[in-house]
């Protein structure tokens, strides 16, 4: 993972709002702007991370028939939480790349970990995270991965909206049709789908609108925080996996995980390890791509990912019958994606 010490811009801050920021304290050292080419790798780092975590996780829901999606959900966080308290006592990485940003008496220099007012701060944010992981998990299982994918570019429109909402932010017209070009696409897709399940549908879209909403937070509480990738992924992490260990026991499925009866085999312990380890990195290449770039370039870097996955999933895990309205709606929002892509670097 690049700039793995947690040396990135503040959640929410661009590259041209982080050159400009005035020193807040004597002999604060002004940032430089991230060059284009860190800023892509970034991005990349992000899209490879994506894919390969889809497939780790269709795998243990689908290949192996793994019943409880919540409980893979609450092992990511353990793992992201116990990483990142390993890495901060070791000294290996900080929570914030300048305290003198942080509002007051929301860290504690001496531990070098945040305070609890600094929770409540950005609670909203981990409320938003937690939707956002569980139901990325749900909605994995219900559709196939050529149209999980195809649904999922969506999400842009979604953005476009919740960054509007909540950052009175606003797209060129040009990036405005390339969103279109994706959800015309997703809708002819699925016109064409030969297995339609609604409860699958339902749930992608809500993961979507999901998505949207977390990224959109990321850009508006990383401003106010002064944390900085690592430190938010704590906050989050830390109020999240309590809450989502509370649910899972009352439900029940935490005791059914020893019932499950390839809980021992090594192979499925394997692709439950590399999943909660690509978790963590994933959800750290989010909030640096998120902080370096926007939410909306965030979401299209998932959608041109989407098209290695499309590819791979007609081959992988089954339930895909090809189509000729199916596949041409994949086609029309994979050129909407790719068309956002080149309107962003031209």
């Amino acid at each position: 993972m690049v700039g793995w010490r947690g040396r990135s811009a503040p959640p929410g801050a661009d590259a041209a709002e982080v050159c400009k920021r005035q020193p807040h304290s004597q002999g604060h050292i002004q940032a430089s702007k991230p060059s284009r080419l860190y800023c892509g790798l970034v991005a990349l780092s992000y899209m490879l991370c994506a894919v390969t975590l889809l497939f780790f996780n269709k795998a243990a829901l689908s290949a192996y028939s793994f019943p409880n999606a919540n409980v893979i959900t609450l092992a990511q966080l353990c793992c992201a939480n116990t990483l990142l308290y390993t890495l901060r006592k070791c000294r290996a990485i900080s929570f914030t790349d300048d305290v003198s940003l942080i509002p007051r008496d929301c860290f504690n220099g001496r531990t070098g970990f945040p305070t609890l007012k600094m929770f409540r701060r950005l609670a909203p944010l981990s409320c938003a995270y937690m939707a956002y992981m569980l139901l990325s998990m749900a909605s994995v299982r219900g559709v196939n991965l050529p149209m999980y994918t195809t649904l999922r570019r969506t999400t842009a429109a979604f953005t476009m909206t919740a960054e509007y909402l909540l950052a009175g932010q606003t797209q060129p017209r040009e990036v405005v049709l390339s969103v279109a070009m994706m959800v015309a696409g997703a809708g002819i897709a699925g016109a064409g789908d030969f297995h339609f399940d609604l409860a699958g549908y339902v749930y992608v879209f809500a993961n979507n609108a999901a998505t949207a909403v977390y990224l959109a937070c990321i850009t508006r509480f990383g401003r106010s925080s002064g944390l900085n990738s690592f430190g938010m992924m704590w906050c989050n992490g830390v109020m999240a996996a309590p809450v989502l260990f509370i649910g899972t026991a009352i439900s029940g499925e935490l005791a059914s995980v020893m019932a499950f009866p390839r809980i021992h085999e090594a192979s499925f312990q394997a692709v439950l390890i590399c999943s909660c380890v690509l978790a963590f990195a994933l959800n750290y290449a989010i909030f640096l791509n998120t902080s370096l770039n926007s939410a909306l370039t965030q979401t299209i870097c998932g959608n041109l990912k989407d098209i290695v996955v499309i590819a791979v999933g007609y081959r992988s895990f089954g339930g895909v019958t090809f189509a000729p309205l199916n596949f041409f709606g994949i086609a029309v929002g994979s050129a909407g994606s790719l068309t956002y892509a080149y309107l962003k670097l031209r």
